[in-house]
């Protein structure tokens, strides 16, 4: 594997952290020397794995003149093995390390499963899917906070949120939103026929206060009973809250047998939350054009990924892989798999992109 890199945009990062580092070395003061640190901070490791590349660069091509000594070809052939997977190793690195990072990555989420097509057997995959996330979260030692629930007739859930709180859980999660379909025999089905249903998943930035400005005076807040399955009431306080914003008509209801004061403050977090990604849907039209068609109404045809029990695979639909992994990746344990080749994919679109402009 060959893996082209702008060799023109490494030698201006290699030529700046050298300029940064003789303004550093000739005592600039104040401001200007935090700013030159930060910058020279942020570059240095980049620009150790160029040096790197081309330290391997230089040695394969050495290894490569070698060949030419009928004595030294055998030595030479096993050494360029070497230095080709090396530097393909290096590009590799060199090439996400330029990657524009996305300013939310490091946060946390806000997790929405809610059930599509498909009846009872729709809410039943909606909390097969909810607990694998659990479980995945788990594994990477992040926790889940419930944030509601509707729970099915039959068990799962129609609707479930959650804020999965732990640095880095956006940057793993965020390609989960979109339709998930599962393929599978119901308990309930005594002839053994394969039932196919579909929920749909949400993944948002978990906001901070300062990313959204709310006014008090926007807000509807309304409180009322918690409900459980069936609509009973499991609590004999209002503790439940729903928060209206006027402006925009965005609803969100939380609710906790526990705290009103608690509810309250995980409803504003809610609604920060798809505030903020609205506001980010807005900026990048292309994004928000991605949005549309992974997440769509919950229909089965809108998929990016199905679950096939009887065959006991797991098939992303938008980078084509598929693994027979079918426990494990509900376990939690082998997502990371379909997470990575995700994020390998999306590394090498935006690097065409960059390429490209």
């Amino acid at each position: 594997m060959s893996i082209d890199l702008p060799t023109a945009k490494l030698d201006q990062l290699v030529a700046r952290h050298a300029e940064v580092e003789a303004l550093l070395s000739a005592g600039v003061e104040g401001d200007e020397y935090v700013r030159l640190g930060r910058e020279f901070s942020d570059l240095s490791p980049v620009v150790e794995q160029v040096k790197a590349l081309r330290a391997a660069q230089k040695d394969l091509a050495d290894a490569r003149e070698l060949m030419a000594d009928p004595e030294m070809r055998d030595l030479a052939e096993s050494e360029i093995a070497r230095l080709e997977e090396l530097t393909d190793q290096l590009a590799q690195e060199v090439r996400i390390a330029l990657l524009p990072k996305d300013a939310m990555d490091e946060r946390g989420v806000i997790l929405e499963v809610r059930a599509g097509t498909g009846g009872d057997e729709a809410s039943l995959f909606a909390g097969d899917l909810f607990r694998m996330y659990g479980r995945y979260a788990a594994e990477k030692g992040w926790s889940v906070e419930l944030l509601s629930e509707s729970e099915g007739s039959m068990g799962g859930y129609k609707e479930v949120v959650a804020a999965v709180h732990g640095k880095g859980a956006y940057a793993r999660m965020k390609f989960e939103s979109g339709v998930h379909r599962v393929q599978r025999v119901p308990d309930t089905e005594a002839s053994g026929r394969i039932h196919t249903s579909a929920a749909t998943v949400a993944v948002l930035p978990e906001a901070e206060e300062v990313d959204v400005d709310i006014n008090e005076s926007d807000l509807r807040i309304d409180v009322y009973r918690a409900q459980g399955a069936g609509g009973q009431h499991v609590n004999k306080t209002e503790s439940a809250v729903r928060i209206t914003h006027i402006p925009t008509g965005m609803v969100v209801a939380v609710q906790d047998e526990r705290s009103q004061h608690r509810n309250k403050a995980r409803a504003m977090a809610l609604l920060r939350s798809r505030m903020l990604d609205e506001e980010r849907l807005r900026a990048d039209a292309s994004r928000a054009a991605d949005r549309k068609g992974q997440v769509g109404s919950g229909d089965r045809s809108e998929r990016i990924r199905t679950y096939n029990f009887p065959q006991g695979r797991v098939t992303d639909h938008r980078i084509n892989l598929t693994l027979y992994k079918l426990e494990e990746v509900m376990a939690g344990q082998a997502l990371d798999e379909i997470v990575d080749a995700l994020l390998t994919e999306h590394q090498a679109s935006l690097m065409a992109a960059a390429e490209q402009g």
